[in-house]
């Protein structure tokens, strides 16, 4: 018996060892795809943790800007109405003074200048502290990333510190210099328009839109140049005093500088300027009414139309319009700047300057 077997055997030798290698590359195979199937899954997993870990970290960051926007309005309102003290020139004029019309007309200036450098300083506040603040996001996140193996911070606390105190030219010197501006487009605008002049909302809107292309289009300096002085001396002076971290300091402002150049950049600022202004427009609304006379299906069927009958002397606009700053630069949230921190485009410029400071180096090469 056993010698069949084993001339069966010696017959179909070559079946039996590929057979054997078959068998044997399956089992080895499968076992491969098992390794590199789990390989795979682990992988998934620690993506996944970390893009969690990374958006959990970028929402909570959001949150920070908003705080932070919030706690830079009343220090704003604060540096306007300093320099535009429109309350001095109300107090002067219940003294029934000689020169009253002279201190009206100075009155109207004051008035639609600061409110107007209100909407714009806010606006702009907004924008460049989500730049700033996804920045320094972005580089906390690869600080406190793991694998980081004790390298060099990119964002030390002593150069955050030095770099977001860059936000003092917005409340020093480019506030003066936007005032000055708007001011002069207010002058040029509004200066010929008698104070008995009876103005409906539409041409206060009217009178808005002048003032504003000459600020943005007729002015020899670009908006940004308000949020961040663009001169390297300039970059250099803000860095001063930081030794070891002045380079880091000096690198934050030039990227600063550089998504303040973007269009992106310009696309979403001038998004948050038509809202801001858009909003001022509904707060006027509320004390521009229809005759009485009117009828209301009239009004309900052409509600743009009532915007254009109902007139207020200028002289009566002037107060609402001087008021507005305290709901602009509220620190309380208003429906202003509610707006403008929930704005689509605010939030997703916001992701993207975090998504680029947020990779590491050489995945963005």
């Amino acid at each position: 018996m056993f010698s069949s077997v084993w001339n069966f055997v010696k017959r179909h030798k070559r079946k039996f060892i590929f057979t054997g290698v078959v068998v044997g590359g399956v089992y080895f195979l499968g076992k491969y795809a098992q390794k590199k199937l789990r390989e795979i899954q682990e992988k998934e997993a620690t993506e996944y943790i970390a893009q969690a870990r990374r958006q959990f970290h970028f929402e909570s960051n959001q949150r920070t800007c908003n705080m932070t926007v919030l706690s830079m309005l009343p220090p704003l309102r604060e540096a306007i109405v300093n320099q535009l003290n429109s309350e001095s020139l109300t107090a002067l004029l219940k003294t029934k003074p000689a020169n009253k019309v002279e201190i009206w007309e100075d009155l109207k200036i004051i008035s639609f200048t600061r409110t107007i450098v209100a909407v714009y300083s806010t606006c702009m506040l907004v924008v460049l502290l989500r730049v700033q603040l996804n920045i320094i996001g972005g580089y906390l996140y690869l600080d406190n990333s793991v694998g980081k193996n004790g390298t060099t911070a990119l964002a030390p606390p002593d150069v955050q510190q030095q770099y977001l105190s860059s936000i003092q030219h917005l409340l020093g010197d480019g506030l003066t210099e936007l005032m000055m501006v708007v001011k002069k487009a207010v002058q040029s605008s509004l200066g010929g328009v008698s104070l008995k002049q009876s103005l409906s909302l539409l041409e206060v809107e009217q009178q808005l839109s002048w003032i504003r292309a000459e600020v943005e289009a007729g002015s020899e300096r670009p908006l940004s140049w308000y949020m961040l002085a663009d001169d390297e001396n300039a970059l250099a002076d803000q860095a001063c005093g930081l030794t070891g971290n002045d380079l880091m300091t000096i690198k934050l402002l030039n990227e600063t500088r550089d998504m303040l150049d973007s269009p992106d950049f310009t696309t979403v600022l001038s998004t948050c300027l038509d809202r801001g202004f858009s909003r001022l427009l509904d707060n006027l609304a509320e004390f521009f009414r229809p005759p009485p006379g009117d009828s209301l299906h009239f009004l309900l069927h052409f509600p743009w139309h009532s915007l254009s009958i109902s007139h207020l002397p200028l002289a009566k606009i002037i107060p609402i319009i001087n008021g507005q700053i305290n709901t602009i630069c509220s620190e309380t949230p208003s429906h202003f700047v509610q707006d403008l921190l929930l704005n689509d485009k605010v939030k997703e410029f916001a992701a993207n300057v975090y998504e680029t400071f947020s990779m590491p180096q050489e995945l963005q090469k």
